[in-house]
């Protein structure tokens, strides 16, 4: 985060007056983390709740493009922007919007990511690696958006990210960092391939698993 955009954002939390009862509690220092939030299935409605509690936030605008659509006077142009957020620890969201200017879409998009996080389960979770750590997902999984299909292989530490460039954002921006993964579809769409990925992160609060693969898994907080 750039100094002016941080300063930026300081400025807006001194003026920020929560409108939902989530951002009060916040405020009030009632809750004091996002894992608290997301860990209770609450719905974040304001974005300044994420700044105030994760002010070191990563963004990356993982996809930009101009669009266009057919109106009576002509060809009308706006730009969609995706957004990716994470914190390095767990915690990872995307969010898009479309705006006639770029910037203004970039900035929107950011907004919505930070209203869409979601928390990933890390772990050991490859039978070569026992150290424990949170340096890996915990089982293999799978997600999906349109055609593409993303599969994360736990590894054992030290392997890497040994996935398509266009998802090693998605897995440094989760906390992963050592994954294989295997990919079908049409991956060349950006949008598609990194919104699978992330589905893919959701699924690891999803599957249940047994009492001896709970043992290889570490806690999603410390």
């Amino acid at each position: 985060m750039s100094d002016g955009k941080a300063t930026e954002k300081e400025e807006a939390l001194k003026e920020w007056v929560p409108r939902t009862e989530l951002g009060k509690l916040v405020l009030n220092g009632k809750i004091k983390s996002l894992e608290e939030i997301l860990l209770s299935n609450r719905k974040i409605m304001e974005p300044e709740i994420v700044d105030y509690l994760e002010p070191d936030m990563q963004t990356l605008t993982v996809d930009v493009k101009k669009t266009a659509r057919v109106v009576r006077a002509g060809r009308k142009f706006s730009f969609r922007a995706a957004v990716l957020i994470g914190n390095k620890k767990g915690i990872i969201g995307i969010g898009m919007a479309k705006d006639r200017e770029k910037w203004p879409a970039i900035r929107k998009a950011e907004k919505n990511a930070k209203l869409n996080l979601i928390l990933v389960k890390r772990g050991c979770g490859s039978w070569e690696c026992g150290c424990n750590e949170e340096h890996s997902v915990p089982f293999q999984v799978t997600g999906k958006c349109a055609s593409v299909r993303v599969t994360l292989i736990p590894a054992p530490k030290g392997v890497g990210l040994v996935v398509g460039n266009k998802i090693k954002p998605v897995m440094e921006f989760a906390g992963i960092k050592d994954v294989w993964s295997k990919t079908k579809g049409n991956t060349s769409t950006t949008l598609n391939f990194v919104r699978a990925a992330i589905d893919a992160l959701r699924r690891t609060l999803k599957v249940k698993q047994s009492p001896d693969m709970e043992r290889k898994i570490v806690k999603v907080t410390k």
